[in-house]
């Protein structure tokens, strides 16, 4: 079977249910500058630039830069930048396949060894975007130097590219950019701007250059939404083979379920016309609640239910929903505790609404939808996603919601290494190993050293690291994360879970 590339388009035309770039896809100018190669990206914001692109609007392409190790960039040269989206599930009750050959990316370079190359993209004058999703501990202020070759964070490359770009163009205020990170963060624009324009400080850049930084740069907020879990496994990635007719080893399945939600005026819908193809794509002066219904209900909810399902030995999100017990956990949890508590004015039936969307989108068969991807960074999801929300119900109802502290103490026993091998901490559930992929790996392993369980509780519910409050001083929190834990522990979690709902649901 041939692989995917460029000479194959043709062959691929007359396919149905397949939509193939026009030739002239790839004579268009590169304006757009992105960081991050991962398939979030390439099945949502390049997904739009793609759609844009063959309607005749934006009429550009994208220059990815990948910053990590991960992945393999030469599948990218192999397939002159192509890779196919595969769209799968219901969309207004209606169960819909569609399948996209995306020619979007016009190059990947490797910020380690291609870094000159980046920098000279400074010196093109239709390069007007740029986009990010370097996950939530990406957009963090740490010490650099943007003359390394690269700098080590996201915002120190950024920096070094926009103060390239400034020198090239003699500080013009026409050559300015639009910088939109996705990352999941609050105010994540002007988080990146604050970072940005601290380093440019402490790497001692002229006053001209940090009002041209802050006067002719635009960094936007914004929200996505999309379920993308990625390259399917390997039987499923023979079958899509089989369909399409050629193999692809970039190829991601995401649900038709789509929001990019930009932080804006009409200065930046003009700056970013792609905006006009798709009432997914949303540029709006505010777009919290946007955010706040995504965060809490679709992203707030994964993150609880993630080393919980895991421990239950479920592999993907909708095997999860599957199971009555777990489905009735997500369930209540969203209608009962989530949806109420929103750190944020909604009206509650529209939170009621989002959430039941969001509950028939993790029962899409199609996404396969992995648990242990969705753990990753669990610490910092907890602290993000959940703990507001937490703490917003205690506030209004005067106690504490059951059903998130639950997945509290499932996280923390998810959280418990069971061995150590150099720098990578391991747990083990279901007579299996599985990577703790967290920065807090280490802080977890000197706790499980607490002989004492319950003083292990208390020192976890004290860190406002770990949960923005001292919630230590709730005995009723204390002893429910104990009781909770000592179950998981003797009982095993789909026995615990079973439990808790019996004593829920009769309380």
């Amino acid at each position: 079977m041939s692989r995917l590339f460029r000479e194959n388009l043709g062959q691929l035309r007359n396919q149905p249910g397949l939509v193939v770039p026009d030739d002239s896809t790839f004579q268009l100018p590169e304006k757009v500058l992105q960081f991050g190669t991962g398939a979030f990206l390439r099945g949502l914001a390049d997904y739009f630039i793609d759609k844009a692109n063959r309607q005749g609007v934006f009429n550009g392409r994208i220059v990815v830069v990948k910053s990590t190790d991960e992945g393999d960039l030469k599948a990218f040269e192999r397939q002159d930048n192509l890779y196919t989206i595969c769209l799968r599930g219901s969309q207004n009750g209606v169960v819909r396949e569609e399948n996209i050959i995306s020619s979007a990316i016009s190059r990947v370079l490797s910020a380690k060894t291609q870094w000159s190359l980046v920098l000279d993209l400074a010196k093109n004058p239709a390069i007007s975007i740029v986009i990010s999703n370097t996950t939530e501990i990406g957009i963090q202020l740490v010490q650099d130097d943007i003359y390394q070759w690269p700098p080590v964070s996201f915002p120190g490359k950024l920096l070094a590219f926009l103060y390239a770009r400034y020198v090239a163009f003699g500080g013009n205020p026409e050559y300015g950019v639009v910088i939109i990170p996705t990352e999941l963060i609050t105010d994540n624009g002007k988080k990146l701007e604050s970072i940005v324009l601290e380093l440019a400080h402490r790497n001692g850049l002229e006053a001209a250059f940090i009002d041209w930084l802050e006067n002719h740069n635009s960094f936007c907020n914004s929200l996505v939404d999309r379920i993308v879990p990625g390259r399917p496994d390997e039987n499923i990635c023979k079958e899509l083979a089989a369909e399409l007719g050629y193999q692809d080893d970039l190829l991601i399945t995401a649900e038709h379920y789509h929001l990019w939600a930009i932080e804006g005026d009409a200065t930046i819908r003009k700056k970013l016309p792609f905006h006009e193809v798709d009432a997914g794509l949303i540029i709006e002066p505010d777009i919290e609640l946007y955010r706040e219904l995504k965060l809490r209900l679709l992203n707030g909810a994964h993150t609880l239910g993630s080393g919980l399902a895991h421990l239950c030995g479920f592999k993907t999100v909708d095997e999860a929903m599957e199971n009555p017990l777990f489905a009735t956990y997500l369930t209540n949890l969203m209608e009962t505790e989530i949806a109420p508590a929103i750190p944020y004015p909604v009206v509650e039936e529209r939170a009621m609404q989002f959430g039941r969307s969001v509950l028939e989108r993790f029962h899409n068969p199609h996404l396969r939808h992995k648990w242990l991807n969705i753990t990753q960074n669990y610490s910092a999801k907890m602290l993000s996603r959940v703990m507001p929300v937490f703490l917003k119900y205690e506030k209004t109802r005067d106690t504490f919601p059951e059903h998130i502290t639950f997945g509290f103490a499932a996280y923390i026993f998810y959280m418990k290494p069971v061995r150590k091998d150099g720098d990578n901490y391991y747990g083990l559930a279901n007579g299996a190993y599985y990577l703790i992929q967290d920065q807090k790996a280490g802080y977890f392993h000197q706790k499980w050293q607490i002989a004492s369980l319950e003083d292990m509780v208390i020192a976890i519910l004290k860190d406002q690291s770990i949960s923005q409050k001292d919630l230590s001083k709730s005995e009723a929190i204390r002893k429910n994360v104990v009781s909770h834990l000592e179950s998981l522990k003797q009982l095993g979690a789909l026995d615990t879970l079973k439990l808790f709902l019996e004593k829920t649901e009769y309380a």
